[in-house]
């Protein structure tokens, strides 16, 4: 049964507010939840961001994506993540040197690195270094522009933007888009997708990084207008090319969106979630989304964590590397998407969104804050995203 409480406007109003960037008016305790969790998870996350924090080139402090500092490179989706979701953590002149850090590595051609290492190199493609999956992921120049957005609309900071928006619209410019204004992977040269799915070989129209382009040009064209800066029509005119033509990636007997319309043309949960909780839905897509993942939260779910994929598929079509099912981007349980599909379940039953943010703060208490799981399964503990992700739903 949906139930529908009389605060739960309330509450999916505040948390749209968490996707764009804008925390500080978000109403407190928007789920009900204990004084204690509250505290747990607010020290939680603030452990992870200074765990995470490695001395890079020119002595900037990094954030790496897990909390003890093992990974020694600033990563532009992770680090996204934690300023969207945790930025009144964080240290406004860190994230601003950070920012230079990984936009000072673009090339020539304007791809944004996928992420930039301690010694100041730039590498633009998921994969070892000297094994790269691709020449570049298609998520880099959204992410990067999302960042200095979320950046600039939490600390004010206009003199930023004016210096970046340039080299903002050649990291989007620099992505394959088709005449549908969708991001396109080539079958003949496939690209890695969202990075929290970079060894998934999606090819054709994709779901999600093109969801990512479109909140990137909204956010984008927002801030151009306010502060008089470049030309906010071009990303005006982007985003609402993406909006008419997403439903073509429609699933239409399950309500859902597909990830991808030639490789891996499957029922993607996070990024039909990140539909709606970005605006690319109307009132009757969102709710046939968030009954969705109401009416199927056993088969997607596992102690408040969820996969990419619905029950009924036990792993990705096609992939860029051997993944056994069931674990890591084939399968397993994820943190991190609850930033947005909480909010979405929120939509139909808010006792239901209460009791999965609840279960994943018992699974951190009890397990620790964790990239993905699975039943006898974890993987890369101290994971930071895992932690802010879920923290942007309790402040």
């Amino acid at each position: 049964m949906i139930k529908v409480p009389s605060f739960a406007l309330i509450i999916l109003f505040g948390c749209s507010h968490l996707a764009l960037g804008q925390q500080s008016h978000a109403p407190k305790n928007l789920y009900g939840l204990s004084a204690e969790d509250i505290q747990w998870m607010r020290e939680a996350t603030k452990q992870q961001l200074g765990g995470c924090r490695v001395r890079g080139a020119s002595d900037t402090w990094l954030h790496t994506p897990d909390g003890i500092g093992n990974y020694k490179a600033l990563w532009t989706r992770d680090f996204y993540y934690m300023v969207e979701y945790a930025g009144d953590l964080m240290d406004r002149n860190e994230i601003k040197a950070s920012i230079r850090y990984l936009i000072n590595g673009h090339r020539d051609d304007g791809c944004i690195p996928d992420r930039v290492n301690i010694q100041g190199n730039p590498v633009y493609s998921p994969g070892p270094e000297q094994k790269p999956m691709a020449d570049h992921a298609l998520d880099n120049g959204p992410f990067m522009a999302l960042l200095v957005c979320s950046y600039v609309n939490q600390f004010g900071d206009e003199a930023l933007f004016r210096e970046v928006e340039e080299k903002l619209k050649m990291g989007l410019d620099f992505i394959n888009r088709d005449e549908t204004g969708l991001v396109f992977n080539d079958p003949a040269n496939p690209q890695c997708p969202y990075g929290f799915t970079d060894t998934v070989l999606k090819t054709g129209h994709l779901l999600f990084s093109s969801i990512l382009y479109y909140h990137a040009c909204i956010e984008m064209q927002k801030l151009s207008e306010k502060y008089n800066v470049g030309e906010p029509s071009i990303y005006r005119k982007r985003a609402e090319l993406i909006k008419k033509n997403i439903k073509t990636l429609k699933d239409k007997p399950s309500g859902m969106y597909l990830a991808a319309d030639i490789d891996c043309r499957q029922i993607d949960i996070w990024g039909s979630a990140y539909a709606v909780q970005v605006g690319l839905t109307n009132q009757a897509e969102s709710k046939s989304i968030s009954i969705y993942l109401i009416e199927n939260k056993d088969q997607i779910f596992m102690r408040g964590q969820i996969r990419h994929l619905p029950g009924s598929d036990s792993g990705w079509d096609k992939l860029f590397v051997n993944i056994p099912e069931g674990k890591y981007q084939n399968g397993a349980y994820w943190a991190t998407p609850l930033a947005w599909v909480v909010p979405v379940i929120a939509q139909q039953d808010v006792e239901l969104a209460r009791q999965i943010i609840i279960d994943v703060i018992k699974d951190f208490q009890a397990n620790g804050i964790n990239e993905c799981i699975n039943l006898n399964y974890l993987n890369i503990p101290n994971y930071v995203a895992s932690a802010t992700n879920v923290y942007g739903l309790i402040k």
